[in-house]
């Protein structure tokens, strides 16, 4: 949906990761209560150079961060750097982003489990086309396994079913 300057509200959150990035690094450091002066200390004891001034002009979209200095202001915050990165008022609720990035990275294994599945099952498939004497019987073990394997995985996970 567009803003009132014409753009994307939902895109243009996303694509300002550099802004987003100097309004965290910010917060992130009068959380702490640390000055730019200690948080300058504390990236170039992590490995990051940084003098106080730089930090301030970071923070202040004077001076443009570049990847490895993102990467350390997340390291000396102890966040991810897609957090660091993301939108402010997401980011600040720090758990927020990591159910976010766990949702993400939930849904791409699903993907690619779903993917392997559809491949391995066309594969099975085109082998008991070459060997129809066995398809009944394939399809049957198939289908057994894969109930025996969804009853497992609910019991895991919901526990045993209430009993009559």
């Amino acid at each position: 949906m567009p803003d009132d300057n014409g753009e994307d509200a939902s895109e243009g959150v996303l694509l300002k990761g550099e802004d987003n990035a100097a309004k965290r690094i910010k917060a992130e450091r009068e959380n702490r209560g640390w000055s730019t002066t200690t948080l300058s200390d504390r990236l170039n004891e992590a490995g990051y150079e940084m003098n106080p001034s730089a930090v301030w002009r970071i923070e202040n979209g004077k001076r443009r961060i570049n990847l490895d200095e993102a990467i350390g202001f997340a390291e000396v915050f102890g966040v991810s750097l897609s957090n660091l990165v993301g939108p402010p008022a997401l980011a600040a609720a720090g758990r927020a982003m990591e159910l976010i990035d766990t949702v993400v990275a939930a849904s791409a294994a699903a993907q690619r489990a779903q993917h392997a599945y559809r491949r391995v099952n066309a594969e099975l498939i085109a082998y008991l086309d070459e060997h129809p004497d066995i398809r009944e019987e394939a399809n049957a073990v198939v289908s057994n396994a894969i109930a025996e394997s969804t009853m497992k995985i609910n019991q895991e996970e919901f526990g045993l079913p209430p009993q009559p």
